[in-house]
């Protein structure tokens, strides 16, 4: 079956962390996904992405329900604090969010909307970042909102267990 064939309807379930561990705090999307490992209902798919907007939607792609954690940036910054978003209707109007990449997750929802490309329901959990910068390792504030967002992304899931 191709992407392009898959339909929500399929059920299909997806977990998409977005960042780049190389980066700091850009590696909460990632640090999530793999505290999820062994921890998600049978059939879900955990995925890595750059945030490059194609190749979420390539990942997203008839999905009924797909879940993507990213680091953001905010003004004024709280490191650490986590926001949730949902979306399971098309944007009623343009918004911009500032994702730590240099195409937002705005760009690849509005992309995918006029390719008729969007999963049937959309999740978004952010995380603030505090350090961007070339290196490992998140920030104390942001590690410690790895693992509420990670129960938070299993509670989104039909038949997540306790």
């Amino acid at each position: 079956m191709t992407p392009a064939s898959r339909s929500p309807a399929d059920g299909r379930v997806v977990v998409i962390g977005v960042g780049n561990e190389f980066r700091r705090d850009d590696g909460a999307g990632p640090a999530v996904v793999a505290s999820l490992r062994g921890r998600v209902p049978p059939g879900v798919e955990l995925l890595l992405a750059d945030g490059e907007p194609t190749r979420l939607i390539e990942a997203w792609t008839g999905a009924a329900l797909a879940v993507v954690v990213d680091a953001v940036l905010a003004n004024p910054p709280r490191p650490g604090r986590v926001h949730r978003f949902v979306l399971d209707r098309p944007l009623a109007g343009t918004t911009r969010t500032a994702s730590s990449h240099g195409f937002g997750l705005d760009d690849a929802v509005r992309l995918a909307l006029a390719l008729d490309r969007m999963p049937g329901r959309l999740v978004v959990h952010a995380i603030e970042a505090d350090d961007l910068a070339l290196g490992q390792g998140l920030t104390p504030l942001v590690a410690a909102a790895v693992g509420d967002v990670a129960r938070a992304v299993l509670s989104d899931m039909p038949d997540a267990g306790p």
